[in-house]
């Protein structure tokens, strides 16, 4: 059978079964909430899993075939500790297991890997100049560490709407592209059924026009399976003289982004004196929320950070680059990623920085600034600005504020657009388009000033957040106006009030 039908039938699978499980959530209580360290806003299903674990099964039962390449005991010893970790990770996510329980479980699924699978990592390769390292009796505890490491790595930047399954999605595309060039056709095979498990998981996940937010999340039933096949996949490819198609070097960099992020997140938690099992929101995904990008934009810088890294390695891999070189230089970049993201109340207003000079629209866009307008030019400017929103296909409250300090130069009145975003990143897309368009056509003509109207987060200017405690004089206040500004005009567009925290934005004119 040709791959390309494989293909698509497995995508038929998974879009499938995930449509089943979403029918069966609720009964289930696989509904995830919002709170805690999450960042969605409704109650999505945790499905996720039962597309791969559906194209893992029907690969097994369907195609047997075309997995001639791979003997009895691996197929059997993949099958099984997939279905293992889906069903412990579909208890995890009705009934909270306790992590040492999952690490036990996932520890055993681990040793079966090696037992029944006979997958193995048996050697680190050439981590210095001629000395290979071998594991010989170490070679079962480094195989169980590793993988439960994977296992729990995918959970861990399963944070954002598409971003495990985009990032999963570039690993596994380049792991299959290692698997063709080393001549490896049944795990060309496999890794072409879980690229197709993982797209129909991502139809429902991923953000795109018409679909605003995730339909079901990956969960821990998906996130499990998915980290335990890159650990079989990863390790089954790199060992063996002459049956290996990479190095065990060659898998950091087709990993990279979830190593980096979930040991260095670990490592900071230490650092501060926590449990690094406990989970939190300083993952690098969680920081550039924080910095206002879109979950889109989030989405697509990871998958360029990982497949940029991920073709380093192969890269090298292909040029024969010695593997030491390329273990120190990935230890190199780990280095330099983990002293950025230990001290996020620096890189945030960093993050802040380049989304502006990207020229991106910000998730902290209220609206729309104008300042520096003299009181005489107000009509005319604001006769501008209300032709140019008329039309706008969104509502809009526009306030207009007589400054409480004087100026040298009488520019002394401000115009504030306020527009309910209510998070809808592509109504925040139209709304910086609108600033733009307003800065180009009102900044020569009247002298002005125009840009966003940004929300002042108190996460974003204390030290670290929550992790820092600061005096209470280093709080800003939180309203960008001066007690003493004065409203002078106001109108509202559409119906209904703002949805949100309201920064003392009234719709009535005061009485001359």
């Amino acid at each position: 059978m040709d791959v390309a039908v494989l293909f698509w039938c497995c995508v038929a699978f998974s879009v499938l079964a995930i449509r089943m499980g979403m029918v069966l959530a609720d009964w289930l209580g696989i509904v995830d909430r919002p709170g805690g360290h999450k960042q969605h806003e409704a109650g999505t299903p945790f499905v996720g899993g039962f597309g791969i674990m559906a194209v893992l099964a029907g690969l097994f039962l369907f195609f047997d075939p075309l997995l001639t390449g791979l003997s009895f005991s691996p197929r059997v010893g993949l099958l099984l500790g997939a279905l293992v970790l889906f069903l412990t990770g579909l208890a995890d996510d009705i009934l909270h297991l306790n992590f040492k329980l999952r690490f036990v479980i996932q520890a055993m699924v681990a040793l079966s890997m090696v037992t029944i699978g006979q997958v193995e990592l048996v050697s680190l390769g050439e981590l210095l100049p001629d000395m290979r390292l071998d594991l010989g009796l170490l070679s079962i505890p480094v195989t169980v560490f590793a993988t439960v490491g994977l296992i729990n790595a995918v959970n861990m930047i399963d944070g954002i709407d598409g971003l495990s399954g985009s990032v999963s999605l570039v690993s596994l595309l380049l792991t299959g592209l290692v698997a063709f060039i080393g001549g490896q056709s049944a795990y060309v095979t496999l890794t072409a059924a879980l690229i197709a498990g993982v797209v129909g998981f991502l139809y429902y996940n991923l953000r795109y026009p018409g679909n605003n937010r995730a339909r079901v999340f990956l969960g821990d039933n998906g996130s499990m399976v998915l980290g335990f096949v890159f650990a079989w996949l990863f390790i089954a490819l790199s060992q063996g003289a002459e049956s290996s198609a990479m190095t065990p070097v060659t898998a950091l960099w087709l990993f990279a982004l979830p190593l980096m992020d979930t040991v260095g997140v670990m490592l900071r938690r230490i650092w501060l004196g926590k449990s690094p099992f406990r989970p939190d929101r300083h993952h690098l995904h969680h920081l550039l929320v924080r910095a206002g990008f879109r979950v889109c934009d989030i989405v697509t810088f990871s998958v360029a950070m990982q497949l940029s890294l991920g073709l380093i390695g192969v890269a090298g891999m292909l040029m024969d680059v010695p593997d030491y070189l390329m273990f120190w230089l990935f230890l190199m970049m780990f280095a330099a990623y983990a002293l950025v993201i230990m001290r996020p109340w620096r890189l945030v207003p960093q993050l802040r920085r380049i989304n502006r000079s990207l020229g991106l629209p910000s998730t902290q866009a209220e609206g729309i600034f104008v300042g520096r307008v003299r009181r005489e030019t107000f009509p005319e400017l604001l006769g501008a600005i209300e032709r140019r929103l008329g039309a706008a296909d969104f509502n809009y409250q526009l306030g207009v504020y007589q400054a409480g300090r004087s100026t040298s130069d009488g520019r002394s009145v401000y115009c504030v657009v306020r527009i309910p975003v209510n998070g809808n990143e592509w109504l925040i897309s139209k709304v910086g388009r609108e600033a733009r368009a307003l800065k180009k056509h009102l900044a020569p003509r009247f002298g002005v000033e125009v840009r966003l109207f940004m929300c002042r987060m108190r996460e974003n200017d204390l030290r670290g957040g929550s992790i820092v405690a600061q005096p209470t004089n280093f709080v800003r206040n939180l309203d960008r106006r001066g007690a003493r500004d004065t409203l002078i005009y106001s109108m509202e567009r559409g119906g209904g009030p703002l949805v949100g925290e309201a920064v003392g934005f009234e719709v009535s004119v005061p009485p001359a």
